[in-house]
């Protein structure tokens, strides 16, 4: 890159149901947390942050326009403010284009959503497609199981591999104390839990969700200015599938690999598995952590079951995925990607305690959105030695 950008500083909200509190100030309690962390203050002389980006969406908000409820809370008064809607990974992207652009210094990124004020099913039900899919009644639910019977079928994918992902999630958030839901499980707890639409079940989705995560980030001269420890945002992907499921094989994530192979090649990266030291991947399902650890390029295609058993994806192991707890730990969505980062850059700066990866310098974050993953981020992240 001919710019260098760098994560400043990550804050985020307790993950969890929020009943008492205001879209604004869910937003604007993550804003606070990384302003006081870092220092930094909305400037109009070029001294501090230039601009805010939002991610956020009218549907979940139940609002048009969604991002005016963080446009006071978010720092957006009488300077730029931009929304983009669907994931946090992807405001993100467009925040470290705009500094790569020369179009400002200083970003902060606000994501939120209030997930338990709305029924999730019918906002999902109306992002299909309008002619035939929406009309069945469907969800992004009942289309992942579709997804993963197809995956599970196509691989020889086992149910208790997949919950070998639960397990590990919700185990690795014991240690996480922005996590909503920290427990140990077994597989019978998971196999035994409710079936929402098999082959999935309650625990192998993630739970409703409420919350928001805020990053600042800068240009190299920021980034050196405000932090001792920035993490260098070193490559950045984003592709889009065909929008019906019924046009893609659900088996092969076409757009992941896309996105990957953009942020692996501007990042310089070769060998993923061999290269990279943790990866932050939003997985809404349990089956979709093997699936895009495969997009990914971490495992061959089908052999996500077999590193999750293998052990390599523990916080000890080769490839240590979602430290943090990941999606299933509860992660509301538009928010989901925006997280990936605060947790990327939050071990990357060795101040992830209990579930600190030792030594890690180079992180992956994944963001996805759409029916059955339609749409990915991947950005490569890494701190200086």
């Amino acid at each position: 890159m001919a710019r260098r950008v760098g994560i400043i500083g990550a804050a985020q909200t307790k993950y969890g149901r929020k009943p008492e509190m205001h879209l604004q100030d869910v937003a604007f309690e993550a804003v606070q947390k990384v302003l006081q962390k870092t220092g930094l203050k909305f400037t109009e002389d070029g001294s501090g942050i230039d601009a805010t980006i939002s991610c956020s969406q009218d549907h979940w908000d139940g609002w048009t326009i969604s991002s005016k409820n963080v446009v006071n809370g978010g720092g957006g008064h009488l300077r730029p403010e931009e929304k983009v809607a669907e994931d946090g990974a992807y405001a993100l992207y467009y925040a470290a284009l705009c500094i790569l652009g020369g179009h400002y210094d200083c970003i902060l990124v606000v994501a939120h959503t209030k997930e338990s004020q709305v029924d999730g099913r019918l906002i999902e039900n109306s992002g299909l497609e309008p002619l035939y899919t929406r009309m069945l009644g469907l969800d992004f639910t009942s289309c992942a199981a579709l997804q993963a019977k197809q995956y599970m079928h196509t691989y020889g994918i086992s149910h208790e591999q997949c919950a070998r992902v639960v397990i590990k999630n919700r185990g690795n958030a014991m240690h996480n104390p922005c996590a909503q839901a920290p427990e140990i499980l077994t597989v019978d707890n998971v196999l035994g839990s409710p079936v929402l639409s098999e082959p999935i079940r309650l625990l192998d989705a993630k739970p409703t969700s409420d919350g928001a995560c805020a990053l600042i980030i800068g240009t190299e001269e920021k980034a050196k200015k405000w932090t001792d420890k920035p993490v260098w945002i070193e490559g950045l992907g984003c592709s889009y599938d065909r929008h019906y499921p019924g046009y893609r094989d659900l088996t092969d994530p076409l757009s992941l690999k896309e996105a990957a192979r953009q942020a692996y090649g501007m990042a310089g990266i070769s060998n993923p598995r061999g290269e990279i030291d943790l990866v932050e991947l939003s997985e809404y399902y349990s089956f979709q952590e093997l699936l895009w650890s495969e997009g990914l390029g971490l495992c061959e295609p089908g052999q996500g079951g077999r590193l999750i058993e293998s052990g390599a994806t523990q916080i000890g192991g080769e490839i240590p995925i979602n430290p943090s707890g990941g999606l299933l730990s509860g992660i509301p969505v538009n928010v989901a990607g925006l997280n990936r980062a605060a947790e990327a850059a939050i071990q990357l700066k060795g101040e992830a305690g209990g579930r600190q990866v030792d030594g890690a310098r180079t992180a992956v974050i994944h963001g996805a959105g759409g029916v059955c993953g339609q749409m990915h981020c991947v950005i490569s992240v890494r701190r200086e030695p």
